[in-house]
């Protein structure tokens, strides 16, 4: 049985923090202790066929349907001792490969600390309504994905053709449209239902009313084909794979821009170099005020405009190759320079403190009355357990340990130099508590006692008196 007791900081510096130079930051709240998390209810696992098991591996099958049988032939294969070996050999490897992909992929029950209790930091990405991993579940969305998400790759595609100058015309009016709302951002709010007329309506009437060959195009007259339909592609036409194709380069491009976005923002703002961090954040929180005064007064139309034709203008082949051409023979010095002075500024002039945090704890020693009327040492707890406390009036007993060597410093902090101090006292941290119905000792040993009436002889059942200690914070490691 553990008798040792975890302390908290001293509660007197929770509403005087300018005190004294030991000051603590506020008592972090008391959580009720964590029930047991019920035990997991059983995981059903499926047995993967030869078919579900190309299935998940993505290849698609060339024998869509099942070939059937006569009654003739049904028993003389389950007389064929070949054809039954065969069946349990079939049956013994998907049995392996389903134990192999058991042992492998991880379930949702197996989220829990070593001691069975439930996860201290809960998956933000959990949701009790959606259904569990399952390796047949994520091969059939992966295919059912995979069919329809060919429409996205074709916008991208289409996308980037227009920003890249294929077709200069096109581009052109993209950046007239653009200059419009730049001028009268109103004009965003009508951008919607135009591109829906002119994408989507439009094409899809002259789908129905297609135009005659070699003549005038009319709307008159009945729709003469059938209405255009998205369809999801078949898994063995070429389009699929064309999907499975521009599904990997996209994901090799996210990845990619990924890890670069997180090696250009990670260091900077991680704080693994402090006094980079605390330079990024002196100059984003001045700039901060800075927007708040003069953002009403910046011509944001212009801006905008002129940021948008630019980036525009960049993304042209031929402007593009002389930019990165001139950038690098006479700007690539120069941002080299500025970059080593504004890394000097930062590293000589921001001092970071290295002292460690000190805070100060208490204990509070509580000694009961024997029947001879003297006191004899109980426990050592964390809260003085006056009379009008409601562990008292719950007629709870005090909860503690029996030896100083048990109580034990907070998380994350560890005992700084000095032992525990008898805190004289008394009269002061008595009344920063507001404790009632208690006697203080001026002298002596300064305990607190219960009161019952006047004097010696009205002293009640406990009496405490309080212990202090400094403690540092730990480094704690990564």
């Amino acid at each position: 049985m553990d008798d040792s007791l975890t302390i908290d900081f001293t509660p007197r510096y929770r509403s005087d923090s300018a005190s004294s130079s030991s000051s603590s930051l506020p008592l972090p709240p008391q959580h009720p202790p964590r029930s047991r998390s019920p035990s997991p209810r059983p995981h059903h696992h499926h047995i993967l066929s030869g078919s579900s098991i190309r299935a998940s591996l993505g290849i698609p099958s060339h024998t869509p349907h099942r070939r059937s049988y006569s009654g003739a032939s049904d028993n003389k294969m389950s007389t064929d001792p070949s054809s039954s070996s065969s069946s349990l050999s079939t049956s013994v490897q998907e049995r392996l490969f389903q134990k192999l992909l058991q042992s492998v992929l991880p379930t949702d029950h197996g989220l829990t600390d070593k001691d069975g209790e439930a996860p201290t930091i809960k998956d933000p990405r959990s949701d009790d309504g959606r259904p569990a991993f399952s390796l047949a579940t994520m091969s059939h969305n992966f295919r059912r994905f995979n069919s329809r998400v060919g429409i996205v790759f074709i916008f991208q595609h289409q996308l980037f053709h227009l920003l890249s100058w294929r077709e200069p015309s096109h581009t052109l009016s993209l950046a007239a449209v653009y200059t419009f709302i730049c001028l009268d951002p109103y004009l965003i709010f009508a951008l919607p239902p135009v591109v829906i007329l002119l994408f989507l309506m439009v094409p899809t009437f002259i789908a129905r009313h297609p135009p005659a060959p070699n003549s005038v195009y009319t709307a008159s007259g009945p729709a003469i084909a059938p209405p255009p339909e998205v369809r999801a592609v078949s898994e063995i036409s070429k389009d699929f794979f064309r999907n499975l194709r521009d599904l990997q380069n996209t994901m090799d491009d996210f990845s990619l821009l990924h890890d670069k976005t997180i090696a250009l923002i990670g260091p900077p703002t991680n704080f693994s170099d402090e006094k980079l961090s605390s330079g990024v954040f002196l100059f984003l929180f001045f700039s901060s005020i800075a927007m708040f005064i003069s953002a009403n007064l910046l011509p944001w139309r212009f801006i905008f405009l002129v940021v948008g034709w630019t980036a525009l203008a960049l993304a042209h082949p031929n402007l593009r190759h002389v930019v990165i051409e001139t950038h690098n023979q006479h700007f690539l010095s120069r941002e080299k320079a500025v970059a080593e002075t504004a890394d000097s500024w930062i590293h000589d002039d921001i001092t970071l403190s290295t002292t460690p945090e000190t805070r100060e704890v208490e204990i509070f020693e509580l000694q009961h009355r024997t029947s001879g009327g003297g006191y004899e040492p109980w426990l050592f707890s964390r809260t003085p357990y006056e009379p009008l406390s409601p562990a008292r009036i719950a007629d709870e007993r005090p909860k503690g340990c029996r030896f100083f060597e048990d109580v034990k410093c907070p998380p994350g902090w560890e005992w700084s130099e000095g032992k525990w101090t008898l805190d004289l006292g008394s009269v002061t941290w008595v009344h920063e508590r507001c404790l009632g119905g208690v006697e203080v000792e001026e002298e002596g040993e300064r305990w607190v006692y219960d009161s019952e009436g006047g004097g010696v002889e009205g002293r009640g059942e406990w009496r405490r008196r309080r212990w202090v200690r400094a403690v540092r914070r730990r480094y704690l490691e990564s």
